[in-house]
């Protein structure tokens, strides 16, 4: 099967062979928004990015089967595939696809994105296909115990799944912009001008270690009864007063605003009564392990990092529509 992980940045074309197993890898930088130029012709862009990730591949095994997942099937992608609306059952995902035919007549099936339709609309485009993977490698543990599937990165997802002898169910999720605006403060306020380079997610030292964990604590704090938007300026003054230095101000930002995340988090999961038996992470391992220490900070327990998520929800999605021998 050939699987494509296709974001507004980025384009990673999965080979994966009998068992879903990797045989091989190509990351391109032909996001949505940023395709090949190649004519004027509509999808033209989608088109010669797509023959570049794989055209090889199909021309070696024309039938070989392809299914694509994330903002390739958003309105500003090559087809739209409309939102499921959550809750529902995650079986329900994979007997969803949108499907199109390339210029070649190539049959490519495109995986749905998530809704919950609410005061507070929430959406979600390629991260259900890691929650779909996560699922597939959390078979082994207990399967009526309710757990929470967390995404860390420029938006977070924090995904509620509630388990059942009979099937598993997407019941709510949470996005925080927690990455995105990390990279706004340091790079267009006045608190990145006391900064030293550093990309936020490498604190191998025991001084940013330090000072990570002292941002972390922030929120559990009477002064971070204020709000995030309060505490952020103490980023500032921690370095004015010599208690933070260049690095440790971009460390301990770090850790400030990843631990307002997850104490929002915290208190959402208890007004809900909705305590997760246990936390799965997928994203970048240095980003990660950040997380890690912040759940277990905010009194979090029994958390795992998943690895190979996409690849392995893909997969497992092409199975459930029929794609795959079973």
């Amino acid at each position: 099967m050939i699987a494509l992980d296709w974001g507004t940045s980025s384009l990673r074309a999965y080979r994966l062979g009998t068992d879903g197993e990797r045989l091989e890898l190509r990351v391109l930088p032909w996001g949505i928004m940023q395709l090949p130029d190649a004519g004027n012709e509509e999808n033209a862009g989608f088109e010669a990015a797509f023959e570049q990730a794989c055209g090889d591949w199909l021309k070696a095994a024309p039938a070989t089967p392809v299914i694509a997942a994330g903002m390739v099937g958003s309105r500003q992608g090559w087809r739209e595939a409309p939102y499921l609306e959550v809750p529902l059952a995650v079986a329900q995902i994979g007997g969803s696809l949108t499907s199109l035919r390339n210029r070649h007549g190539q049959l490519i099936h495109i995986v749905p994105g998530l809704i919950e339709n609410s005061q507070l609309p929430n959406v979600m485009r390629g991260e259900e296909t890691q929650v779909v993977g996560v699922l597939s490698l959390n078979a082994q543990h207990d399967k009526v115990a309710d757990i929470l599937i967390g995404l860390p990165g420029t938006h977070s997802k924090w995904v509620q799944i509630h388990q059942t002898e009979t099937q598993k169910e997407v019941r709510h999720f949470d996005t925080f912009m927690t990455g995105e605006v990390y990279a706004a403060l340091c790079g267009h306020t006045i608190l990145g001008r006391g900064m030293t380079a550093g990309d936020g997610n490498n604190n191998t030292s025991s001084s940013a270690q330090q000072d990570f964990e002292r941002g972390l604590q922030v929120a559990q704090t009477p002064a971070g009864q204020a709000g995030v938007l309060s505490t952020i300026f103490s980023t500032r003054t921690l370095g004015l007063t010599g208690v933070l230095d260049g690095s440790g101000q971009r460390e301990y930002l770090s850790g400030l605003l990843i631990g307002h995340e997850i104490a929002a988090l915290r208190s959402m999961l208890h007004a809900q009564q909705r305590l997760p038996a246990q936390v799965m992470l997928v994203g970048e391992a240095g980003l990660c392990a950040r997380y890690v220490q912040a759940l277990r900070c905010y009194g979090f327990d029994r958390i795992e990092v998943a690895q190979q998520a996409t690849e392995r929800g893909l997969w497992q999605l092409a199975l459930s529509a029929g794609l795959l021998p079973t």
